[in-house]
């Protein structure tokens, strides 16, 4: 049966909110310290923003279908997913390879590099610290009952099966708070803040941004659209409407 703890206020005031705040305050320092360590002459790729930009187009398109005329979708999608000339149709043998263009600029790498730095460094650091001054504790505890596969999530350095699930210890609320305060940082620093760990991770492991994939991708979605005119006799019923207006 598992034991319920009472947690004393003092971890709460000398582990809990220390840990909090530290996460947060090192999330808005890298924030800082990656702006800084960015290139001042990166130029984007004009055919990188020029692909961006349609597929943020073909989008508007898919949203907007149903309230233009099917002779204007049809053509506008023609436009887009002609297999000559089309903008969103990228032949097979003009596919790149993102990570081989990355490499190709000694900019892009380093910039690359400096990102990965930021990231790993201080979560080293951190990682160390809360392991070392704050091992063992059982920091807060949740409201609401688990089941028993949260425990390996909820309490890392804790071997004790008698511990209720619910429990968490100061090592896994350094991992929650480490994945969970990205909406906080969106909030305080906005979208575009250097503190996702997620993308970055990402980006690590060669699951970066592949702009013909995303062509491709938003080609099909394109196709498979279904034209529905949302607006039937709309002419008609305004022109009724203003009748009975100037009337």
């Amino acid at each position: 049966m598992a034991e319920d703890l009472v947690l004393d206020t003092a971890i709460r005031d000398w582990v809990l909110i220390p840990l909090s705040m530290v996460m947060v305050l090192i999330g808005i320092l890298r924030n800082f310290v990656s702006k800084l360590m960015r290139s001042s002459n990166q130029v984007p790729d004009p055919k990188m923003v020029k692909e961006g930009q349609v597929i943020i187009r073909a989008r508007n398109l898919r949203a907007a279908a149903n309230f233009i005329p099917a002779k204007s979708f049809r053509a506008r999608r023609v436009y887009f997913n002609n297999e000559e000339n089309g903008l969103l149709y990228v032949p097979k043998g003009q596919a790149q390879n993102p990570q081989a263009q990355m490499f190709s600029d000694p900019n892009m790498a380093m910039d690359m590099m400096k990102k990965n730095l930021s990231m790993i460094i201080p979560q080293t650091l951190t990682y160390a610290w809360v392991n070392f001054f704050f091992s063992g504790f059982v920091a807060a505890k949740i409201p609401f009952p688990l089941t028993q596969r949260f425990r390996s999530m909820l309490q890392n350095g804790i071997d004790l099966s008698t511990v209720d699930v619910s429990y968490v210890s100061s090592r896994s609320w350094y991992f929650l708070n480490l994945f969970g305060l990205r909406g906080l940082f969106s909030l305080i620093l906005g979208e575009e803040n250097a503190t996702d760990d997620t993308q970055r991770m990402m980006q690590m492991s060669g699951f970066g941004f592949d702009p013909t994939r995303s062509l491709g991708a938003e080609k099909d979605s394109l196709d498979i659209v279904q034209h529905e005119w949302a607006l039937p006799k709309f002419e008609q019923r305004a022109e009724a409407v203003l009748k009975k207006l100037v009337s």
